[in-house]
């Protein structure tokens, strides 16, 4: 059992599209896997854009808006917290946030520099509070069900590992200088959804030690400044002046694993036509297994099946048989579909059941020290990229 009955309060700052993300996954909590999460309660959405607070607040049923994550922080009534706000902010916050006794759950990338993350990290060794940080992919169940077949050794030993992921919401040149297009180079595409397929690898695979062959690229040079909010990846009204992109729009590299298995990554923001394109093939000896996001509630596997005629890849469909479908579905049968809110609500639920102690969690979030790792993995990648594609190694993980 929990070690109290007393609800757990949250708080979400960031009422942008990951925010509302956050906010969903906290309100679903208690309708998913076991009964002995405590009561959760939704206490305040903050955002320096107050009517878009306001009005998160509103669709998600918490309580009140804010505006300012400082209010977050001075609100004793306030447990746990998630920040979805730019990575340079992530620090600061975090910072107070702990200072004040709140449970972080921060989203990645973990911070702006790997200054900032490293300090995160010893923040989080020092922290009487639940520190995790926001890798949801590794809830996906399709995803888990992979990572079951590699360390089953139902693929046999590893072959490649090739992952992607690439998305179109930076193809318009007319699209606003937001923050996501600030910062140095690692700071782009690879920070944005780079750092999702490189946890994504070394949660199916095992550890990354060393990256070559890297090269970083800038599509869209120049863009118009905003002149109001930007929210997400939405379009918003720009001015007649433009400014420089700071950092990358595509990169792609090679990786070496611990096992000695290679890995081909390629990432980008400016892929036409492909909206959340996350994707990967593992491949082994004795079978093989492939993951696309754009069809999240599937995957596809092959082995050495013992009758010929019948050997192939073939078509699984997400089912109470893989992990978190059973007790994280409302209907509990094969077929009815999954995507990026479940796995947002299954997160969200793993913190949770840490803060409050339950007997038997869900497998527990990444921690900072997890995504700084994906951070100093990052960053050997934009070595290699400056120095013509030398093999770059990345510090052993924790």
């Amino acid at each position: 059992m929990p070690t109290s009955k007393k609800p757990i309060s949250v708080a979400v700052i960031g009422a942008g599209m990951a925010g509302r993300t956050h906010a969903a996954g906290y309100r679903n909590v208690n309708t998913v896997f076991g009964a002995d999460l405590p009561p959760v309660r939704l206490a305040a959405i903050a955002d320096a854009n107050v009517e878009l607070g306001e009005d998160a607040a509103r669709r998600y049923g918490y309580e009140k808006a804010l505006p300012s994550w400082e209010a977050v922080a001075e609100d004793p009534t306030i447990d746990a917290v998630s920040i979805v706000v730019g990575n340079a902010l992530h620090r600061p916050i975090a910072e107070a946030l702990v200072a004040a006794g709140k449970h972080v759950l921060c989203e990645k990338p973990l911070a702006g520099s790997i200054e900032d993350a490293g300090a995160m990290v010893e923040l989080e060794r020092g922290a009487e509070v639940v520190t995790a940080v926001g890798y949801t992919f590794r809830r996906s169940p399709a995803i888990a069900a992979i990572r079951d077949h590699v360390r089953n050794g139902e693929l046999g030993d590893l072959s490649l590992f090739s992952g992607r992921y690439w998305c179109d919401y930076a193809t318009d040149p007319n699209g606003p200088l937001s923050w996501r297009f600030k910062g140095g180079p690692g700071s782009g595409a690879l920070g944005d959804v780079g750092t999702h397929v490189i946890d994504a690898a070394e949660y199916v695979a095992g550890p990354i030690v060393a990256v070559s062959g890297a090269s970083l690229s800038t599509q869209i040079a120049r863009r118009p400044l905003p002149l109001g909010a930007v929210v997400g990846h939405g379009a918003a009204p720009v001015s007649d002046e433009f400014g420089e992109v700071e950092n990358e729009d595509t990169a792609s590299f090679t990786a070496r694993f611990a096992s000695g298995l290679v890995g081909t990554f390629s990432v980008s923001r400016a892929a036409f036509g492909l909206p959340n394109g996350l994707a990967f093939d593992v491949l082994g000896l004795g079978g093989r297994a492939a993951f696309d996001q754009h069809r999240p509630a599937e995957y596809v596997f092959d082995d050495a099946q013992p009758e010929s005629r019948t050997r192939g890849a073939r078509q699984i469909i997400a089912g109470p048989q893989m992990p978190y479908f059973a007790g994280g579905y409302p209907m509990e049968a094969p077929g009815v579909g999954g995507g990026n809110a479940e796995m947002f609500t299954f997160q969200a639920r793993a913190f949770l059941d840490q803060v409050a102690g339950v007997a038997e969690p869900l497998p527990a979030c990444a921690t900072f020290a997890d995504a700084l790792r994906t951070m100093e993995i990052v960053q050997a990648v934009v070595e290699s990229s400056r120095t013509g594609g030398a093999a770059v190694e990345v510090p052993p993980a924790a």
